[in-house]
């Protein structure tokens, strides 16, 4: 990346899954556990964050599953109830608390916008003690997935600010897409849900790590 510095931005807006919070072994595994129930092959971890997309009901879709609605449903909440079983297994991504505490050091506000669900992502914020950061949690209101864009174009509006005193920080296409939709500028980071190669089509603003950040 060149001439990129933290400091030429007044707030930063967070991705949580698979950006600030390290929980794609896992999805990959709930995943696999999804296909060997209906008799499907597993996939690898690279193979996961090749065919990861959003909205998620299409990546089921590539990964072989039956998406009709009624099928749907029923993966969904399969999903869910795995993944909250299992969450707790997951923790941070190496210098997460490091890279919110530098940001915050700078006088930079910052917020997560999530497709988590918002009553779901405020209890893991709140686990992992990390509200002092955050002057805005923003979910959705359904475990589908389904686009932030609405959500974050709101979001926007109410912080009132020019668009390019605005980092989003994810690590999907769909991150991009969403910062794109806002007017924010956007970082994406590779050791997430999707990889390296599916990233840099979209910007050459890429980074290998979260921890990186401490460097700008």
């Amino acid at each position: 990346m060149e001439n990129f510095s933290l400091s030429d931005y007044k707030h930063v807006i967070w991705d949580w899954n698979g950006t600030l919070f390290s929980d794609v072994e896992i999805c990959c595994d709930i995943m696999n556990y999804l296909l060997t129930e209906r008799g499907m092959g597993k996939i690898s971890l690279e193979k996961y964050r090749e065919i990861f997309t959003f909205p998620v009901k299409e990546y089921y879709r590539i990964a072989g599953h039956d998406i009709s609605d009624e099928n749907w449903e029923i993966i969904s909440h399969e999903f869910i109830h795995e993944y909250e079983r299992r969450k707790n297994s997951c923790g941070l991504y190496d210098k997460a608390v490091d890279v919110l505490e530098h940001i915050k050091s700078k006088g930079i506000s910052q917020s997560v916008l999530s497709a988590y669900s918002q009553h779901t992502l405020e209890e893991m914020i709140n686990q992992y003690n990390l509200s002092k950061y955050f002057i805005r949690l923003v979910g959705l209101d359904n475990i589908y997935a389904t686009s932030k864009l609405a959500n974050g174009i709101k979001w926007m509006n109410e912080l009132g600010l020019n668009n390019n005193k605005v980092l989003m920080i994810g690590d999907t296409e769909h991150d991009f897409e969403v910062a794109n939709g806002i007017g924010a500028d956007c970082l994406l980071i590779s050791s997430g849900h999707q990889n390296k190669n599916k990233l840099l089509k979209q910007t050459s603003n890429v980074i290998d790590s979260i921890s990186e950040l401490l460097n700008y």
